[in-house]
C-alpha cells in the first residue's frame, strides 16, 4: 500500500512540475506602496505613488523593472496592469527591453498608452509596428491592458479586446536594431510634463521557453 501511495505522489509532482500556468500563477510586480524592485535613472521625480498606482507625469523618463522575479528577464509570458490616461496624456509599456539611464529605451518594443494625445497611434498600438488608430478606451477610466508574447508572437488586448495579433517575420531587419523580440524587462513610460498616466495592478505570468 504505501508503494502504491508513493507511486501516485511521485505522479501528482511529476504532473505538477509540468502543468501549464493557471490563473493563480499570476505574480504581482508591484507592491502598491513604494517603487522597490524599480529602477529609474534620469528625471526620477516623474514618478511617485497616488492611491496605490504608479503616476507617471513629468519630464521623459522610464521605469524598468529590476525585482527577481525571472531575474528582471522575460521572454514569453502574460502581463496585464490596469491604466488611466488623462485628457491629453501619452505613455507606454515597454517589453524585452532593459535598463537605460536616459532617453526613450533602444531596445524592446512599446505598446502604447494614448487615448487623447496628439500623437495618432492609439492605446494597444504595438508603436511603430502594428499601430492602432481606433480608440477603446476613454480619459479618466481605468482599463486593463494585456500583452502577450510567446515565440514571435505579440498579442495585446485592451479590455478583453485584441486589438494586435502580431507575428515578427524570421530574419526582420530594422533601422532600429533594438525592436526585435528577444527577451528582458518591463518599463513603463512618462512621456512628457503635460501628460499623467496611472498604472496598478502590474501582473505577470512567466511562461515556458
Amino acid at each position: 500500500m504505501k508503494r502504491i501511495i508513493c507511486g501516485c505522489m511521485a505522479v501528482m509532482l511529476v504532473a505538477t512540475a509540468f502543468r501549464q500556468p493557471l490563473q493563480s500563477d499570476w505574480i504581482s510586480l508591484f507592491d502598491g506602496k513604494s517603487l522597490n524592485n524599480w529602477k529609474v535613472g534620469e528625471n526620477a521625480s516623474t514618478f511617485s505613488i497616488e492611491d496605490g498606482a504608479i503616476v507617471a507625469h513629468g519630464p521623459v523618463a522610464h521605469l524598468f523593472y529590476e525585482g527577481d522575479v525571472q531575474q528582471h528577464n522575460f521572454k514569453n509570458f502574460e502581463f496585464k496592469a490596469d491604466v488611466m490616461t488623462t485628457p491629453g496624456s501619452n505613455g507606454g509599456i515597454y517589453f524585452h527591453t532593459v535598463y537605460q539611464e536616459g532617453s526613450w529605451p533602444k531596445k524592446g518594443y512599446e505598446v502604447q498608452v494614448n487615448n487623447s494625445h496628439t500623437d495618432w497611434r492609439r492605446t494597444g498600438s504595438l508603436y511603430g509596428i502594428d499601430d492602432v488608430k481606433e480608440v477603446y478606451v476613454k480619459d479618466n477610466e481605468w482599463y486593463t491592458e494585456y500583452i502577450k508574447v510567446e515565440g514571435k508572437r505579440v498579442i495585446i488586448k485592451i479590455n478583453d479586446k485584441t486589438v494586435v495579433d502580431y507575428t515578427e517575420p524570421d530574419n526582420v531587419q530594422r533601422q532600429d536594431a533594438g525592436r526585435v523580440i528577444s527577451s528582458g524587462t518591463f518599463a513603463l513610460q512618462g512621456h512628457d510634463p503635460k501628460s499623467k498616466v496611472y498604472f496598478k495592478n502590474i501582473m505577470v505570468k512567466p511562461l515556458a521557453d
